[in-house]
């Protein structure tokens, strides 16, 4: 998407309040270029988050955020540097922006529970603010949604034995649901086949939550509890299931690793390394590829992702 896709909305916002039009301006300008990768973007909302303002009129400053992870979530690269940018903001920036950094680190590492994020969260789920707290325990159960991850487990468990404030606790509870997701079988990643398509339908739900989460006090604490049904949009399955034609189970050894970047590469190199051999059906965690072992069967799909049905291949040999 483009700015122009969006320009018909953004002159009817300009008919509205002025602190209600800002907001409306950021949240336009971040879901127009959501998953694009534009530095210049980034740019533009890091220069939007670097005002200092007065009590009430930073409203527009918490899309503004969340607008730079949904901007540079597309690459690793773009990825990397936007987590090191928002770390700069929760040393130096206002308490409005520490309470949406701990969110845009949870939608940069949605379902991929990098240590070094997982770190930082778990600190500022003990901070004195008590919305930063509650932020950063959401997203500790959002980069680590459907993983089943064993060390942010024991961490929810750990707040949850010493938090006293019962909202704080409510948070709790929701981010271990978000990690054992349909028991470890989902995921909420809005990226499809091997990272190279972003679902509008998921990222839309996963935004209207953390939109929410901005002022959860308002929100999900008081009487729009049901706002946080609607990252249902973005549950999809993690796992590789292998059909025949007739859509009959078939199980199928595949080689499991993690995935490799083969673009513009001579030849035919491997596309996946540290590769470990199962049967399908099988899970893929973030940032796995699958690849059949077996020249039985021919993928009608060029991604083994989800289901796949499989062909049985007229040229196919059987050695013995």
């Amino acid at each position: 998407m483009d700015k122009e896709s969006v320009e018909a909305t953004a002159e009817v916002s300009k008919t509205f309040n002025e602190k209600i039009r800002k907001y409306c301006e950021m949240t336009l300008l971040s879901c127009a270029y959501a998953g694009t990768g534009n530095v210049l973007k980034v740019q533009d909302l890091l220069g939007h988050c670097t005002e200092h303002l007065e009590k009430g009129e930073e409203i527009h400053q918490g899309p503004a955020v969340l607008g730079i992870a949904m901007i540079a979530m597309a690459e690793e690269l773009g990825l990397e540097m936007a987590i090191r940018s928002l770390e700069h903001m929760l040393q130096y920036g206002e308490q409005n922006i520490r309470r949406a950094v701990p969110l845009a680190l949870g939608l940069l590492c949605i379902s991929n529970p990098k240590v070094n994020v997982m770190d930082t969260l778990s600190r500022l789920s003990h901070d004195t603010d008590q919305e930063v707290a509650m932020a950063a325990t959401i997203s500790l159960g959002l980069i680590g949604a459907g993983t089943n991850n064993a060390r942010l487990a024991g961490m929810l468990r750990n707040l949850s034995g010493h938090c006293k404030d019962p909202d704080l606790l409510f948070c709790v509870r929701i981010a271990q649901g978000f990690v054992h997701l349909g028991k470890g079988l989902l995921t909420l990643n809005p990226y499809h086949s091997e990272r190279f398509l972003l679902s509008p339908t998921a990222l839309a739900g996963i935004i209207t939550l953390l939109h929410a989460c901005l002022d959860i006090n308002s929100t999900i604490l008081k009487k729009y509890h049901y706002v946080l049904y609607f990252v249902v949009l973005a549950m999809r399955p993690r796992m590789l299931m292998t059909v025949d034609e007739n859509l009959k189970p078939l199980s199928v050894p595949v080689r499991v690793g993690q995935a490799v970047d083969v673009v513009g590469q001579a030849g035919r190199p491997k596309s996946i390394t540290g590769f470990q051999t199962h049967s399908t059906p099988v899970i893929l965690a973030a940032g796995d590829r699958a690849e059949l072992t077996t020249e039985k069967y021919i993928p009608l799909s060029p991604i083994l992702e989800g289901f796949v049905i499989l062909r049985k291949n007229p040229d196919y040999m059987d050695d013995q």
